[in-house]
């Protein structure tokens, strides 16, 4: 899978690199992968919407460990970990929910 702005295989990016940065979003407006916001900015479609809530049941993140896809709600009830493989996700993520899922 094509993750833009990526610059390792576990999905960190230039803008957020530490060992537990691992997951890639797929945002709404385009439906392609990045690391982050920054990232999408950078090298995305220009447009910043958010996922809606009642999309939450959607497919949208990407553990970079293991490759599994989530949907937004088992990412949010996550407890910072991957379902499927138990790597840790970054905790500070969370910080920046309101730029990627409706409140």
């Amino acid at each position: 899978m094509k993750i833009k702005g990526a610059i390792d295989q576990e999905t960190r990016c230039e803008h957020y690199h530490a060992k537990n940065d691992r997951i890639a979003i797929k945002f709404y407006c385009c439906g392609d992968y990045f690391p982050c916001f920054k990232c999408h900015k950078q090298y995305g479609c220009g447009d910043e919407k958010v996922w809606p809530r009642k999309d939450f049941d959607q497919k949208a993140i990407l553990c970079g460990n293991c490759q599994t896809e989530l949907t937004i709600n088992e990412y949010l009830g996550s407890s910072y970990r991957c379902p499927s493989c138990h790597a840790a996700f970054n905790p500070g993520c969370a910080l920046h929910y309101h730029l990627y899922f409706e409140k």
